[in-house]
């Protein structure tokens, strides 16, 4: 009982330890730019106002911004999600020489800090012309060693019966693979992309640097450069404002699908 409660109260804690930068950041972008400094609560509000949210929005163009990042974000899940389908049916049905080395290969990607491989990605990318490109963001992660892992664990956990009815029912590789891999895993797909999604909305290091124009810069590349211009000075409220507009899909989106995010990660073995 006392172990119980003591994890829900570290919990609870990590929440509050948390929760506070996000409660501060939307207390202050109602502020008005002049309170920000000389308020003595950070959490109240003297005179609300929605100037900073207007200003954010007609200084920086967020529709180009948004559009930028959701096709980089749903174009890498795409081009994820049929890489690692194929690999993992492969790795957890096929049978050829060297599937266990080669499956430990992929597995060694995990390992690898994304930042090691940013000067040779840019090398590649300038050689190929795709610089200033929302492929050459893109192209990097097409394929995901720990979407084949995951995909792989639940594939095997098929059983071997179905995959022996479809064939003799006459179904090609592809066709028991629509019909009884992709069913049976989706609680996975959710998962990871859940996963893909966030990690590459709020991907930063790698658009920043092979990126130089507005046709092309995600959302967090943008609002860096605009936090960081000599024009903002210290308008806080308007950082911050458009700081929250930059969250706001992501928190709706956990918010709408918070069952199902809970769930797909019981469902997939993630603790």
């Amino acid at each position: 009982m006392v172990v119980k409660i003591t994890n829900r109260f570290v919990i609870a804690l990590l929440a509050i330890v948390f929760a506070v930068p996000l409660v501060w950041a939307v207390f202050t972008s109602f502020t008005p730019s002049s309170e920000v400094i000389t308020r003595v609560n950070p959490f109240a509000i003297e005179h609300p106002t929605i100037q900073n949210y207007m200003t954010a929005w007609h200084t920086i163009p967020f529709l180009r911004y948004y559009s930028n990042t959701m096709i980089i974000v749903f174009g890498v899940l795409t081009a994820q999600l049929i890489t690692a389908t194929l690999a993992a049916y492969a790795f957890a049905r096929l049978n050829f020489a060297g599937r266990g080395f080669m499956f430990m290969l992929f597995l060694v990607q995990i390992m690898i800090p994304p930042d090691i491989l940013i000067f040779p990605n840019y090398t590649i990318m300038k050689e190929l012309g795709l610089v200033d490109t929302k492929l050459a963001i893109m192209l990097p992660y097409w394929a995901s060693s720990f979407s084949v892992f995951l995909l792989r664990q639940t594939f095997k956990q098929i059983p071997m019966d179905l995959d022996e009815a479809a064939r003799m029912d006459g179904c090609r590789w592809w066709q028991i693979l629509w019909h009884v891999y992709l069913p049976s895993a989706k609680s996975t797909y959710l998962a990871f992309g859940l996963i893909s999604v966030s990690a590459h909305w709020n991907d930063f290091m790698w658009p920043l640097i092979v990126t130089n124009s507005i046709e092309t810069r995600p959302l967090t590349v943008g609002i860096a450069i605009f936090a960081q211009s000599f024009e903002t000075g210290a308008q806080w409220g308007t950082v911050t404002a458009a700081t929250v507009l930059v969250i706001l899909p992501l928190l709706t989106a956990f918010f709408v699908f918070q069952r199902q995010f809970v769930e797909s990660f019981m469902h997939s073995g993630i603790k």
